[in-house]
C-alpha cells in the first residue's frame, strides 16, 4: 500500500466518536479534506482529522492553516504513509508536533487470540447498545485495567485501552483485548480498528493487529490569555 484510504479513516473516526459519546464529525475544508470533531477536552477542544494526506498533500496544508487560525485549542490528526512530507507541511504552518509515532492498526476479529484473565483478577464485561466496556479488577476491587470498544456495522473501534502501572506485565492487556474482541464479534463486527500509542503497539502487534498507517498529531498555537 502506498497510501492510506480515506474510507478507512472515516470508518475509524465514526467508531471513535461513538466510543467517546461525541457528536458526529463535520466536514472541514474543500473537496473532503477532513472532518472536525468537538472533543471538549481541556487543552483539546476541537480535533481535525485529515482524510486525503497521501492523495493530496495540499489538503494537509489547508487543514493546518485552519488549525493555526482557530480560536479554540485545536489539534490536527493526520493518518499517513508519507510521514516526513506531512511533518514538513505541519511545521511550515506553525503547528507543534505532539505525537509522531502513533499507528492506525486493524485486524480480523474472527482470528483474534483468546486469553483469559489470570487469578486473582476478575474481568467484568458490560455492553450497552454499540458500546462495550471491559474492566479488570484486582482482589481488592480496584480497577487494574479498562478498555472500550464501539461496534458500528462490521467495524469495531477500540479506545482508551489502559492498564494501571502497578498491574502491568501480568497479561491483563491481552485478556482485556480478547474480551473486547469477543464482545464485538458477538455483535456482528468483523474488523477491528484502533489508534495505538507507541507503548501499545507491541501489545497489539503480538495479538495480530497490523499497521495501516502512521498517525501524526499536531496542535495549533495556544492563544494568550486575555489581559
Amino acid at each position: 500500500m502506498t497510501k492510506i484510504e480515506s474510507g478507512l479513516i472515516r470508518r475509524w473516526l465514526h467508531g471513535w466518536t461513538v466510543a467517546r459519546g461525541l457528536p458526529e464529525a463535520e466536514p472541514v475544508g474543500p473537496a473532503g479534506d477532513g472532518l472536525r470533531s468537538a472533543c471538549d477536552q481541556p487543552g483539546r477542544e476541537v480535533e481535525v482529522f485529515a482524510l486525503r494526506a497521501d492523495d493530496a498533500p495540499e489538503s494537509v496544508a489547508r487543514l493546518a492553516a485552519t488549525v493555526a487560525a482557530a480560536r479554540k485549542i485545536t489539534w490536527l490528526t493526520v493518518p499517513t504513509l508519507r510521514t516526513a512530507e506531512v511533518e514538513t507541511i505541519v511545521g511550515a504552518a506553525g503547528l507543534e508536533l505532539v505525537h509522531r509515532s502513533e499507528w492506525l492498526m486493524a485486524t480480523d476479529l474472527s482470528e483474534h487470540p483468546k486469553h483469559a484473565v489470570a487469578e486473582p483478577y476478575r474481568c467484568e464485561v458490560r455492553t450497552d447498545g454499540p458500546l462495550t466496556v471491559v474492566t479488570v479488577h484486582d482482589p481488592s476491587g480496584e480497577v487494574a485495567a479498562r478498555g472500550t470498544i464501539a461496534v458500528v456495522g462490521e467495524d469495531a473501534i477500540a479506545d482508551r485501552i489502559e492498564t494501571s502501572p502497578a498491574h502491568r506485565r501480568r497479561g491483563l492487556g491481552r485478556a482485556m483485548m480478547s474480551a473486547l474482541a469477543e464482545a464485538a464479534v458477538s455483535q456482528g463486527a468483523r474488523t477491528g480498528l484502533l489508534i495505538a500509542s507507541e507503548e501499545g503497539q507491541l501489545l497489539y502487534s503480538s495479538l495480530g493487529w497490523h499497521h495501516s498507517a502512521d498517525v501524526l498529531i499536531a496542535r495549533g498555537p495556544v492563544a494568550p490569555a486575555a489581559g
